[in-house]
């Protein structure tokens, strides 16, 4: 549903008055969209797996420092799942393009053959 005029000056007057009193902020919300900020949470989320994945393995020293890097581990699967499934099928292939060895690159390779048409 569009503006009306009124509507769209106030909102033109809120931009202006954003700009003018923070331009950082502006230039960073212009900057993110919903793509890179879901790649951003992929890719923290991975770090956090292989995180959990090395606190797994230290089973032999602390059986509760194991059973919090299984926690660490199936949260952020749970995350990545999250995110994958926010993102559409166009920004599912780019995430394969961007390399074939990027974090993102592997996990939209694999999302890729997991996703329902």
């Amino acid at each position: 549903m569009p503006l009306s005029d009124h509507e769209q000056r106030i909102l033109d007057e809120i931009e202006r008055r954003l700009a003018e009193d923070d331009p950082n902020f502006v230039e960073q919300v212009g900057r993110t969209d919903l793509y890179s900020h879901h790649t951003r949470g992929i890719r923290l989320a991975a770090v956090a797996f292989l995180l959990g994945c090395v606190l797994l393995l230290l089973v032999g020293w602390s059986i509760w420092i194991a059973l919090a890097g299984f926690g660490v581990m199936v949260l952020s699967a749970l995350m990545i799942y999250r995110y994958l499934g926010q993102l559409g099928r166009d920004q599912i292939r780019a995430m394969q393009e961007e390399g074939a060895f990027s974090i993102t690159g592997l996990i939209g390779r694999i999302a890729a053959r997991f996703r329902r048409t």
